[in-house]
């Protein structure tokens, strides 16, 4: 093989297949259809006489080559792109660049608007996707630049990976209306008996740590009075309204709703929502620019 005839764009591909473990998976990522994606596999397949990926009932299958090979083409694809696109400057009202953000569903409901119009003000030429990569991967994502930043309940502890808190956000309950508490008084907000009275509904997403809510009641061993559990948070209004179910949500996405009764938990633990970011885009003025925005839009006290 001769490293000059091959197409240094193929690369990334391999990066990506090897991460996500599927062609459709890896072409979302890079914004690549799934036939391009699977030509540059082919193509690969051809420069290295190796099949890199075998399918098998569990999935695609690395080969003992692509085991060796694509940690190496990471590492240099890492360095690589840091030192061309370091020195680049960044104008944000000529710019063209596709922002890739990893947010959750509740992520992008809150935090997706106010980005999307911050950036038709200021930069509209640039576009905005919303690539969803569960939190166990976020850092490789990252670090293979299939993403350039990801916002959410986020605690990295991956070398080159940096994270900045935006804000600590809480819990709270919300009900229909007319709900109430089983016993005691019906203030703002709910006691720990009063909520081991109530039965909850939960939002268990797999791309965020929100798994908190259901360790929280685990510890008051409120669990078995779980009798629904969602995969996203935006099923949890209508169905309180319509029910005599209970749901614990970020206060941040219960301020958005009107129609239902939110209630306090002193009790709750707090989490942190950070901006996780990779060391390699720290000089590029892009990535600078994005960051700079979100903490101007989300950082608060």
């Amino acid at each position: 093989m001769n490293f000059r005839h091959l197409d240094l764009n193929l690369l990334r591909v391999l990066a990506a297949i090897h991460r996500t473990g599927s062609v459709t998976a890896a072409g979302r990522a890079l914004n690549l259809s799934q036939s391009a994606t699977s030509n540059a596999l082919a193509r690969l397949r051809q420069f290295f006489g190796d099949e890199l990926f075998v399918r098998s009932p569990a999935g695609l299958q690395r080969t003992r080559l692509c085991e060796q090979v694509a940690p190496a083409v990471l590492a240099h694809l890492v360095s690589l792109e840091a030192v061309v696109t370091g020195f680049e400057e960044f104008d944000p009202a000529r710019s063209d660049t596709t922002w890739r953000l990893s947010l959750s569903d509740l992520g992008e409901r809150l935090f997706l608007p106010p980005l999307t119009a911050a950036l038709r003000a200021r930069a509209p030429h640039t576009r905005v996707a919303n690539i969803a990569v569960a939190a166990p991967e976020v850092a490789s994502a990252l670090e293979t630049r299939e993403i350039d930043c990801a916002v959410g309940i986020l605690s990295p502890q991956h070398r080159g990976v940096h994270a900045d808190l935006l804000f600590r956000e809480q819990y709270v309950a919300i009900t229909a209306p007319e709900w109430r508490p089983g016993s005691g008084r019906a203030g703002r907000s709910l006691t720990r008996e009063q909520l081991a009275q109530a039965w909850l509904a939960l939002a268990a997403p797999t791309a965020t740590f929100h798994s908190s809510v259901e360790a929280m009641l685990l510890e008051l061993k409120l669990a078995e009075r779980i009798v629904l559990r969602a995969r996203h948070f935006s099923a949890l209004p209508e169905l309180v309204a319509r029910t005599d179910l209970l749901a614990i949500v970020p206060a941040m996405y219960a301020a958005q709703l009107s129609g239902l009764r939110v209630w306090t938990l002193g009790f709750a633990p707090h989490y942190d929502v950070r901006l996780v970011w990779h060391a390699s885009t720290a000089r590029e003025g892009g990535q600078q620019w994005l960051r700079a925005l979100l903490h101007e839009l989300f950082t608060r006290a």
